[in-house]
């Protein structure tokens, strides 16, 4: 229970590795206030989650400041302070590089990379004014390396989410405020089934390029995300983890062959 009496908001929590994240937090002793734009989901995720000792929501879009800037202030309001902030909500789109759209980019650039920035503002200017430091932790991806011509606007999106923390560490580093990233590979969620698996032929062709020979649960995220959070890394500042079943580092492609 390292983060017990923590304060945690979580952007894009309705389901997912957002989700993932608020039950480990609240498994962890964490006070959390989720939020999405999806009213109904994260409705449906308070209720499965429970703890309403412990949870609140807030309706948002991440691409609005103003939104970002409500939910840091009902974590104020309901639990007194904001120790993590996780700038979680993104968007992906499958689609050929040349029939990307003006709205195709502003919206995925909006939510994925616009949206982490204003968290990043809205936590550390909280942060700074209560005293005692505290830690972002923004949602990248392997994408941030990879070059995934189908996935093109997520990709950069991600690319930016990197250069992002960084900046962002050696800004907020004199506040005692840690910022980091998590950079999953294939995870088992709602996205990656719409944007990632779009075929069974797709899904053999990541599986032959991660060497675990399976997609990553949610939770396996999530547990990265708690370690992050706590004092346990309280020497990283500026550096994203990717957890990713080997992805990154495989320079060749393996036989599909599942576990």
């Amino acid at each position: 229970m390292k983060l017990s009496g923590k304060v945690a908001a979580i952007t894009g929590a309705a389901r997912g590795i957002g989700k993932a994240c608020a039950k480990r937090f609240l498994d962890d002793g964490v006070k959390v206030v989720i939020s999405d734009i999806d009213a109904d989901g994260l409705a449906a995720t308070a209720a499965e989650l429970g703890r309403p000792d412990a949870l609140r929501t807030v309706v948002g879009n991440v691409a609005k400041r103003a939104d970002v800037d409500q939910l840091v202030a009902t974590a104020v309001k309901e639990f007194g302070r904001l120790d993590v902030m996780v700038n979680n909500a993104g968007i992906a789109r499958n689609q050929n590089i040349l029939d990307i759209t003006e709205q195709d980019f502003d919206e995925i650039i909006g939510i994925n990379l616009k949206g982490a920035l204003f968290g990043v503002q809205a936590a550390a200017r909280q942060m700074i004014a209560q005293g005692g430091g505290g830690v972002i932790i923004n949602m990248s991806s392997v994408n941030a390396l990879l070059a995934i011509p189908t996935l093109a606007t997520y990709a950069i999106s991600k690319g930016g989410m990197k250069q992002l923390t960084s900046v962002a560490a050696v800004a907020l580093a004199p506040h005692n405020i840690r910022v980091v990233a998590v950079g999953p590979g294939t995870i088992l969620t709602d996205m990656v089934a719409s944007s990632i698996y779009t075929s069974e032929d797709a899904r053999k062709t990541v599986m032959s390029r991660t060497p675990a020979g399976r997609g990553g649960e949610p939770s396996e995220v999530a547990s990265v995300v708690a370690f992050l959070a706590s004092d346990d890394a309280s020497y990283i500042t500026g550096q994203t983890i990717y957890p990713d079943g080997g992805r990154l580092i495989l320079n060749y492609t393996v036989p599909v062959k599942e576990k």
